[in-house]
């Protein structure tokens, strides 16, 4: 059970590994690569629209990839913010009841403001 007399160390070495860490370091990494190709195609196609007016930026991104491609970066831009601010309230945050509530909090806007960048994108696509 749980002896109060054993040392630290004797304490640590028999929990062993979590075995939580790796999916989400593994995430991070999938969401960034995802993110820089992502972020590649998004300045170029903002450059393309760069001398167009509403109507040639409403018709560009009401094509099928260019939505699809910044329906991707919306969800993963947040993903990944998410993710990354969950580790600084993990590392930083030592009060249990201030970072549950933060890291509730945190999720559900990126939720929400993920599912409204979406949302927003299918609006313009299916209204073509």
């Amino acid at each position: 059970m749980n002896n109060p007399t054993r040392n630290p160390m004797q304490r640590a070495r028999g929990l062993g590994s979590a075995k939580s860490g790796i999916g989400h370091w593994w995430m991070q990494r999938v969401t960034a690569v995802a993110l820089i190709v992502l972020s590649l195609w998004l300045v170029c196609f903002v450059l393309s629209l760069l001398h167009g007016d509403f109507a040639a930026a409403h018709a560009a991104l009401a094509r099928p990839w260019n939505a699809v491609l910044m329906i991707g970066f919306v969800v993963a831009a947040f993903w990944h913010g998410q993710l990354g601010l969950q580790v600084v309230i993990e590392d930083y945050v030592h009060s249990q009841w201030l970072e549950m509530t933060l890291m509730v909090a945190i999720k559900l806007l990126a939720v929400l403001f993920a599912l409204a960048g979406v949302l927003a994108v299918l609006r313009i696509a299916l209204a073509s």
